[in-house]
């Protein structure tokens, strides 16, 4: 597994990879994974291989590998059947490279919509337009070698085909959920006394603090619904190159005694969050699945979520969440609704959770790995394949 970003780091991609190299080893298979090497040596993991890397100054936490390597050779000395590629920019190409050069098949997983990331944190002379035209030209390239690519939603699916109309073969595989880990059995109290929410009633957003996350969205509707519920509470669980901006506008808006920033929290301690919470919310447009949806929804937990893109797949209006217009007016609303009955949605939450049991995912992962191997021996089947 080629990666652009790993441990320290944590964001979907990373959640994404470590769940399914944990059930595809479970199921019995070798899993090796490349990556950037961290910015703290203390952080390297034994038996990841990292290639050299600098930091992107523009997104703390995440590392540029723009070195020559010998990657390649190592990757023949372990006999892989197979590469599965998680990132889109530097390993991306790497993965191809390698692929290219041994002769082995090459999965791709298009976890995150880069083109759109690219407004914010553009670092050429270059306006959106040409960068947008650029890095299509560029995704397609990479796409349409793949022997399979994979979306973590229908709707990413579908964009997908609009632009890179030629991809060899184009599944729907999310990223499964760790039921076991995220359960309604979980109890969230001290997480509520740590932050003194006792009686309060919470809405929680968790993930990085960052600009294509929308999150001035649920600020300003937030103080247009706790005029309406004095007693709730933002709780922002992250940290990132936004937040100052975001805690300028709490300040501006006068809501500081009803915003909570956490900073980073624990991988551990997240599910203890979700527990703690009645509700949570995610406005980003940028996402491609939205784990978070589905880890809450695990703990019971009902989403109100932005009517966009694969937010949209996943929240079902009255039966596990709410879904709101890019509006703060239409965020209030319906987030308030879910605040004064989050009971009625739990049922609908844990059973759209139970749809994505991570095991069920590898599986058939693993049907499209085996297809991949064929198709690159010219041996593919497929109605075999659809068939499974």
């Amino acid at each position: 597994m080629f990666t652009d970003s790993y441990l320290p780091t944590r964001d979907g991609v990373v959640t994404s990879l470590l769940l399914t190299k944990r059930e595809l080893e479970r199921m019995g298979h070798t899993v090796y994974v490349f990556a950037p090497d961290p910015a703290d040596p203390s952080d390297r993991e034994e038996g990841v291989h990292y290639f050299r890397s600098i930091g992107f100054h523009r997104y703390s936490g995440y590392r540029i590998p723009l070195f020559p390597t010998d990657k390649c050779h190592i990757l023949e000395g372990l006999d892989v059947d197979l590469i599965h590629v998680h990132g889109l920019m530097f390993q991306a190409v790497r993965g191809m490279l390698a692929g290219r050069a041994l002769r082995k098949p090459v999965v791709l997983t298009f976890h995150t919509m880069v083109t759109e990331a690219a407004r914010f944190y553009n670092f050429t002379p270059f306006p959106e337009w040409v960068i947008q035209l650029g890095m299509w030209t560029y995704l397609r390239t990479i796409l349409h070698r793949a022997e399979v690519v994979i979306a973590p939603t229908v709707a990413i699916k579908n964009e997908l085909k609009r632009y890179a109309p030629h991809i060899k073969r184009l599944e729907v595989i999310p990223t499964g959920v760790d039921l076991d880990r995220f359960n309604p059995r979980i109890d969230g109290s001290e997480v509520r006394r740590r932050y003194g929410l006792e009686g309060k009633k919470v809405i929680l957003h968790l993930g990085r603090i960052a600009w294509e996350k929308n999150i001035d969205l649920v600020v300003r509707g937030f103080a247009l619904l706790s005029a309406h519920e004095p007693e709730a509470r933002l709780l922002l669980v992250g940290e990132g190159p936004a937040k100052e901006h975001v805690r300028g506008l709490v300040k501006e808006l006068g809501i500081e005694e009803r915003v909570i920033f956490t900073g980073f929290v624990p991988d551990p301690e997240l599910p203890q969050f979700y527990a703690a919470c009645d509700v949570l919310t995610l406005a980003s447009k940028f996402e491609t699945q939205g784990l978070v949806i589905l880890e809450a929804m695990a703990v019971g937990k009902p989403v109100s979520g932005i009517r966009y893109r694969a937010v949209a797949e996943l929240v079902r209006e009255g039966e596990n969440g709410e879904l709101f217009e890019e509006t703060p007016y239409s965020w209030s609303q319906a987030t308030l609704r879910l605040l004064r009955d989050p009971e009625r949605y739990r049922e609908g939450a844990l059973a759209k959770a139970r749809e994505f049991s991570a095991g069920q995912w590898a599986t058939r992962l693993v049907d499209v790995y085996r297809y991949a191997i064929e198709a690159k021996a010219g041996r593919a089947n497929d109605k075999a394949f659809l068939k499974r």
